[in-house]
């Protein structure tokens, strides 16, 4: 049997990891936070709160909060799965798996994000800016998937999907639509923050292309950092991992060139330096997704192809993230939230370690 080439096994998810990475770059120079190109946990943060579900930094004066921003980039993600996944024949409806233990652990995997202020892509663009408490992200990140990996051979599951209808299978990605609509109308009712992050933005029509080819590009490579860790571990197969090296490198050297090179744990940009919270938080994050069978990013595009299970996995993100802002949950510049996050954190923990020892399947014959 002829042994598949490099180019033909590893040029597509190195030229999206590639294309990721110098999106990120894009979007930061023409507006993003720094270091905050591409954050799809971010990004869902500020969409919860331009529908007003939170209103975190809220200022009397301007009258809005500081990260609520319908961020075309996630619209842009989906739509651009959803139009490859119909050319390519893989717009597939179904759902039925778990629904609401997948809404649980999103919540959980979006407060510990925020806990730490990024989801794994946000991570790996923010040690491509020199950022060292993204490195203590990452140890934490690895540790969750392994705690995940280890329910996964003890027999884990969240049980099969279902067909469902192409009606569907379409909702989400026209819920999309609408939210692009909105961002490009601009109602009253939709909330866009006047400072802070949330009024950091690149242009509205930029933001989208880019993020369309994106979710195109990672719905056929396949593009998951879950799934990357996860498959070297249990496989040794380093194909998906290959895709998140290569976004970390083109970070890596475009900041170098840009001059926005900044090593460090001290004044990194939308960060902390408490490292236990950005360990443990993204303890929980690699542990949740691995449970959930992908990265917040895989999230999406899984949706953007029809599946409904995680349309309402990126439903229970949105929750999340108002839930963490709403009870001083998420963390800021300045360190921590104000709330019980210690709590918050160790009810992750139980919660998830529950739904991992309950959903293990008894091994056939």
């Amino acid at each position: 049997m002829q042994k598949e080439s490099f180019l033909k096994r590893y040029g597509l998810i190195l030229g999206t990891g590639a294309a990721v990475g110098l999106a990120a770059l894009l979007l930061t120079k023409f507006g993003n936070p720094a270091n905050m190109g591409f954050c799809i946990a971010c990004f869902l943060r500020d969409i919860a709160g331009a529908l007003n579900f939170q209103r975190a930094g809220f200022d009397a004066e301007v009258g809005t909060g500081i990260v609520q921003y319908l961020r075309p980039e996630i619209m842009g993600v989906v739509l651009g799965s959803t139009a490859i996944a119909f050319v390519k024949k893989e717009f597939k409806p179904r759902g039925g798996s778990s629904p609401m233990l997948r809404f649980i652990i999103a919540v959980f995997v979006m407060i510990g994000a925020l806990v730490f202020l990024g989801c794994p892509l946000r991570m790996v663009i923010r040690i491509g800016g020199g950022d060292l408490n993204a490195v203590v992200g990452l140890a934490g990140f690895a540790i969750g998937i392994l705690v995940g990996i280890l329910a996964l051979k003890k027999g884990f599951s969240l049980r099969r999907a279902y067909r469902q209808s192409m009606a569907e299978g379409l909702v989400f990605p026209a819920l999309m639509l609408v939210l692009l609509v909105l961002v490009i109308v601009r109602p009253g009712f939709i909330v866009f923050s006047a400072k802070g992050p949330g009024s950091q933005a690149a242009p509205v029509a930029l933001a989208f292309l880019v993020a369309l080819a994106v979710g195109a590009l990672a719905q056929r490579s396949r593009l998951c950092m879950v799934g990357g860790i996860r498959d070297a571990v249990m496989f040794r197969n380093f194909r998906l991992i290959s895709g998140f090296g290569a976004i970390l490198v083109t970070v890596l050297v475009g900041n170098l060139i840009l001059g926005s090179f900044k090593l460090g744990f001290a004044e990194q940009p939308i960060a902390h330096s408490e490292w236990l919270w950005n360990l443990l938080g993204m303890v929980l994050v690699g542990w949740g997704s691995v449970l959930l069978g992908g990265c917040p990013l895989r999230q999406l595009i899984l949706a953007g192809e029809g599946n409904t299970d995680s349309a309402v996995t990126v439903t229970g993100f949105i929750v999340g993230a108002a839930v963490a802002h709403n009870f001083g949950l998420a963390s800021s510049g300045t360190g921590i939230g104000t709330g019980p996050v210690a709590l918050a954190v160790i009810a992750g923990f139980v919660v998830l370690a529950v739904i991992s020892v309950a959903n293990l399947q008894k091994a056939e014959g």
